[in-house]
């Protein structure tokens, strides 16, 4: 039998971890219903108008998309030339579909790593912190007999994942001391009379979603009749947007702007000094001119794309050259690696890549 999208998907969220997006990005399955069937499914950068016309022609089960189709919340699926509209449309044809955008960003092997490699850095390492959707840490005492138990259920409630690592943990060993109180059933100790008990403090992440699932397992699973935990909102293990590394040989920046657009096939502008010397480079895929003050000083230039003349004076500022090589060649690398990922999962993916969404052509 076909797995289902739920399945498919969750063989994604190994390779790009959801909970690594950032907070605003929606992604996971947008349209469709996770039990359904995938027998077939299909990459696409973006959800265009033709990429829909072609799944209306040959429609798949399940069309991964690195842009999310829907960006913000629809009060209406209504037919016409939009994001909803070409919902309404795949919705029709039986196509789920389902975003990863800012959890392949960030992922191992993903679209940065991807653009990394594509232009000669070696030795990279990430910067520019993509912080995921609201999340809580749980510190709960157990007594140290119980912990195993009170952890695992805990992790079954949906804490304890932290990328691809689940049923993660820190544990201190400690006393713990209490008094029952009139009509207390302690589980251990006595009523009136000072009680220590050798506990153990565990701490778990869960996102904040899953919070009262969490609260209710410590509940029905911990052995005391008041168990004692906290719950705290916690903003951590962020993913990396950008990736910092070396060329093999210095060059300069007239030359290496000319290497990038032939790489990634397209125009670049650039901002700096060209006859000066390019040793190490930061990049990020698509927008990534925020992390132009993270990437000051740590590399001699930045490759992106949708640079703003304020933001290219502001690097200039910082003595960091910037290569504007446009939003979405700065994202082809990854892309070609989404495909082959998604092709591991299922073994028939339409590559629809092909109908690149590069809005800007030359004269």
């Amino acid at each position: 039998m076909s797995p289902s999208v739920a399945s498919v998907l969750a063989a994604v969220d190994a390779v790009a971890p959801l909970a690594k997006a950032a907070s605003w990005d929606p992604v996971g399955l947008q349209v469709g219903d996770g039990g359904a069937r995938v027998a077939t499914a299909a990459v696409c950068h973006d959800v265009t108008e033709t990429v829909v016309e072609f799944l209306e022609r040959e429609p798949v089960d399940l069309l991964i998309t690195y842009h999310p189709l829907l960006f913000g919340p629809q009060a209406a699926l209504v037919a016409g030339p939009t994001p909803a509209g070409r919902a309404l449309r795949l919705v029709r044809a039986g196509v789920s579909v389902a975003a990863v955008h800012t959890a392949f960003d960030v992922a191992r092997g993903g679209s940065a790593d991807a653009l990394a490699e594509s232009l000669g850095i070696a030795d990279t390492s990430g910067f520019g912190p993509v912080w995921g959707a609201d999340s809580v840490k749980f510190v709960v005492f157990v007594p140290e007999s119980a912990s195993d138990v009170v952890a695992e259920a805990m992790a079954e409630a949906g804490a304890g994942a932290i990328g691809n690592y689940t049923q993660c943990s820190f544990r201190i060993d400690g006393i713990g001391t209490f008094v029952p109180g009139v009509g207390a059933e302690p589980a251990a100790g006595s009523v009136g009379r000072l009680n220590r008990e050798t506990e153990v403090r565990i701490e778990m992440v869960a996102p904040a979603s899953r919070r009262d699932a969490v609260a209710e397992v410590i509940r029905s699973t911990h052995p005391y009749e008041e168990p004692a935990f906290d719950v705290y909102e916690t903003h951590g293990n962020a993913g990396m947007l950008g990736r910092c590394g070396a060329l093999a040989r210095p060059v300069e920046l007239d030359r290496f702007a000319r290497e990038v657009g032939e790489r990634l096939e397209t125009s670049v502008r650039y901002a700096g000094d060209p006859a000066s010397s390019v040793a190490t480079v930061a990049v990020a895929p698509g927008s990534g001119s925020s992390l132009i003050e993270m990437a000051a000083g740590r590399a001699d230039v930045l490759v992106t794309g949708d640079v703003s003349h304020h933001r290219a004076r502001s690097a200039l500022d910082r003595d960091l050259a910037v290569i504007d090589a446009g939003h979405v060649p700065t994202e082809r690398p990854g892309l070609r690696a989404l495909y082959a990922a998604v092709s591991e999962i299922v073994l028939e993916t339409r590559d629809l890549t092909r109908f690149d969404p590069h809005p800007w052509r030359e004269p």
